[in-house]
């Protein structure tokens, strides 16, 4: 099948020259952006999975330059991969899965070097295969051999699509082959009858059989299946029993006895091992014929699986891909392993990490913010240049760490929570969203707001045009109640002018015709209290056309942005 509805990233190409590969082989994804990409396939959990990552580089590009990137699975470094330019290379692994997804990534490691896959396949395993490994540990195949095999082996002869290899055999090796018609595979690990109907010995009881794992240099610790099946029916003269020893030392006091028609399974770990180390079969001193083997796998041992990534975390995440489509392409997990997390997750070092922070600002997001309350680790929440709306949830005023805010640019709608613009802790940024209201009576729109975007807008279920009025009237107030002092002003100056006028005309009766300037002093406060008067109506008629002015630019600013965004509608 194809990877199509697995992953949405990367790009399908077709190789050069398949080599006389599979037809699976000819075609191949590369990634060429993104620090990973990952495969995520549900499967059981708790179950035993084998996983098999192939890679055919085929010089796809033209460019006769086979890269180097490594790979990981469920946030566990897997295996650096060293791509050929016409072999095919391929990495198998054996574990329990702890959640309900295998995820398998692939990391870009050098400049220009771009992961890319040829097949990827995950089966399940019986419950008891490989059982004698802690679950907490991985096994990563080295080697699975069939001695004496004319052709590969694998499903339908191994239900579980193991591969197996024939073996090389090498100078003063025999192959023998089993005239059981059925041989009965009723070990815990299950080999397929195919290969136990074949086998490998040697011409004499005194000759040993070498045999090759395919460890890598350093010492690592190990884990062994080997499988013996006897290839005829003995008489009573007839005996096989041999020992198996790792650098000349015997690893069992129990000799092995190979059944007709059954299988016996000798494991070999709790030991280390490396390339340099000697794996042989040798035969007891009473035993009448030569030591063989049918079939063996190698494997070497990881280290600790991780648990991942909190799973309150992980829940988290889950809700804003669900919410948000444009999340949906990233999966694997999201902070493992460091440094390789999610693009738009920062991640604490913990043995179980944390996301301390989202950084999903420009990713086109559209509808409203889910429930992820669940992260609460997080520190920043950066949620600018996109398209959420909805009212802002309560939730993320009551997170415990959070610092950081950033809700600008987006659709937001309603008042503010008061969990939120109460915290004092908290660095909240919420300009560019016209629809937003500050909690309590006011409701001046966020396009009026500082640097620091608090201020908020018209609740979206109100009318717009209602909504006008408390703006209009909180700008106009001020302007008219300094109207009306300086009204009072001149009323109380013009009482005063008139009572001088008068005290003026009834001395001037009195003591002469003319005053010290030779004017009427009655005509001089009648031409005062005219002046005063007209100066009074001026400013009367100049502060009414100002707030007149005033309230028909305020009008208009109010009303501009909604009639833009109509014909923008």
């Amino acid at each position: 099948m194809g990877d199509d509805t697995l992953i949405q990233n990367g790009k399908s190409q077709v190789v050069q020259t398949t080599s006389g590969l599979s037809h699976v082989m000819t075609t191949l994804r590369v990634f060429t952006s993104r620090k990973k990409n990952c495969y995520s396939v549900e499967v059981d959990k708790g179950g035993q999975v084998l996983v098999r990552a192939s890679f055919f580089y085929g010089n796809y590009d033209k460019k006769s330059a086979p890269p180097t990137f490594d790979l990981h699975f469920d946030g566990n470094y897997w295996v650096t991969v060293q791509t050929s330019l016409d072999q095919l290379v391929s990495y198998e692994v054996a574990y329990v899965v702890k959640g309900d997804y295998v995820s398998v990534c692939l990391a870009q490691t050098h400049p220009n070097q771009f992961p890319f896959i040829s097949a990827l396949e995950v089966r399940s395993l019986g419950s008891n295969t490989y059982g004698k490994v802690d679950s907490n540990y991985a096994l990563h195949l080295t080697s699975r051999v069939a001695y004496g095999a004319k052709g590969i082996v694998r499903f339908a002869d191994d239900i579980y699509d193991r591969i197996w290899v024939p073996a090389q055999v090498g100078s003063g090796l025999t192959v023998v082959t089993s005239d059981a018609i059925i041989i009965s595979t009723n070990v815990d690990d299950n080999p397929p009858q195919a290969v136990l109907q074949n086998a490998i010995t040697t011409p004499s009881t005194s000759d040993k059989i070498i045999l090759g794992t395919g460890l890598p240099d350093k010492e690592v610790p190990i884990y062994i299946n080997m499988y013996f099946s006897e290839v005829t029916q003995l008489d009573t003269t007839q005996n096989r029993s041999f020992e198996t020893y790792i650098d000349n030392k015997l690893v069992s006091s129990e000799a092995i006895i190979p059944p007709y028609g059954g299988v016996y399974e000798r494991i070999i770990s709790n030991t280390t091992a490396s390339a340099n180390t000697s794996f042989s079969l040798a035969a007891t001193p009473d035993s009448t014929l030569p030591p063989l083997i049918n079939a063996m796998e190698v494997f070497y041992i990881s280290g600790p699986m991780t648990d991942g990534t909190n799973s309150n975390d992980v829940d988290g995440l889950a809700a804003l891909q669900t919410a948000f489509s444009t999340l949906q392409d990233w999966s694997g997990d999201p902070c493992l392993p460091s440094p390789y997390t999610w693009d738009w997750v920062n991640c604490s070092n913990d043995d179980i990490p944390r996301v301390t922070a989202l950084y999903i600002n420009g990713y086109d997001l559209s509808g409203t913010l889910p429930d992820f309350s669940s992260m609460d680790a997080l520190e920043t929440i950066d949620l600018h240049n996109n398209s959420i709306e909805g009212p802002i949830p309560d939730f993320l005023g009551t997170m415990p760490n959070l610092k950081e805010l950033n809700l600008a640019n987006n659709a937001f709608s309603g008042p503010i929570p008061a969990s939120i613009s109460k915290n004092n802790k908290l660095k909240l940024m919420v300009s560019g969203n016209p629809d937003l209201c500050v909690s309590g009576k006011s409701c001046q729109t966020t396009s009026t707001a500082g640097t620091d975007g608090t201020s908020s807008a018209t609740p979206s279920g109100r009318s717009k045009k209602s909504s006008k009025l408390p703006v209009i009237l909180g700008s106009t107030i001020p302007t008219f109640l300094v109207f009306w002092a300086i009204v009072g002003v001149l009323t109380v100056l013009h009482q005063k002018r008139k009572r001088a006028a008068i005290a003026a005309a009834t001395t001037g009766h009195a003591g002469g015709a003319y005053g010290p300037n030779g004017t009427q002093p009655q005509a001089q406060g009648a031409q005062n209290n005219s002046i005063m008067e007209k100066i009074g109506e001026a400013l009367v008629n100049e502060i009414k056309v100002t707030i007149q002015d005033e309230i028909t630019s305020e009008i208009s600013d109010q009303l501009n942005p909604q009639a833009q965004q109509q014909q923008g509608n």
